[in-house]
């Protein structure tokens, strides 16, 4: 899952890049308005937390221009400012969801999870007809023999991705944007590592390569 974290609070933003890196996104980080609203009309994002006090523009006045733009990714507000009349402009500017701060990192979550639930389908635990599911709170493939392979951070990201679009053809650029933030060092060869440390845990013929296209989950 890609997201856009705009967040100008030195200690807050990497604290929570972090977190979120740990709960298996591929986040990218920036304190700036006018470069988080350049970002999320040109990278295609899961989802969006954006703070409301920033210093270069006002957070609701960067949601309005996406939805200006007919960008429909699903927004999470952060704001110090919690009463019930900034929460109504919040969503009357296409806000999905309005978080206070201060607020527990384990809400936040919660709060991601319901509306990629809503944009992607059940989330809480993806099953496969080949004999598999994925577990997003262990990061663990567990397979119907019973056996579970814990995978790395890369590997839950890029399973995750695939499964939550099957029988879809993915191109090697399209992985590397939804496992790896926009700071990261990116190497096509290393999805090609990735899938092949997948194929050896998952059941024969799971991942298909489509030659010159890119990679799919069978069923």
């Amino acid at each position: 899952m890609r997201l856009l974290l705009v967040e100008d609070d030195p200690k807050l933003g990497p604290h929570l890049r972090k977190d979120l890196t740990k709960a298996g996104y591929a986040v990218d980080l920036t304190a700036s308005a006018t470069d988080g609203e350049y970002m999320g009309q040109e990278i295609d994002y899961d989802v969006v937390i954006l703070d409301i006090g920033l210093p270069e523009k006002n957070g609701i006045e960067v949601l309005k221009t996406w939805r200006a733009a007919h960008l429909d990714t699903p927004v999470i507000i952060l704001s110090a400012r919690s009463s019930w009349e900034e929460k109504v402009t919040g969503f009357q500017a296409g806000a999905d969801d309005y978080l206070a701060k201060p607020f527990h990192f384990e809400e936040l979550t919660q709060r991601l999870n319901a509306i990629l639930r809503r944009s992607h389908g059940p989330i809480k635990k993806l099953t496969s007809e080949r004999g598999f599911s994925l577990d997003p709170e262990s990061q663990e493939l567990v397979l119907d023999t019973g056996a579970v392979h814990a995978l790395t951070g890369t590997e839950f990201k890029l399973l995750r991705y695939l499964m939550m679009n099957p029988g879809k053809i993915h191109s090697k650029t399209a992985l590397m944007e939804r496992v790896y933030d926009h700071d990261s060092d990116k190497d096509s060869n290393v999805i090609e590592v990735y899938i092949r440390r997948l194929r050896q845990k998952l059941p024969e013929d799971s991942i298909s390569t489509k030659r010159g296209q890119g990679y799919l989950l069978n069923g």
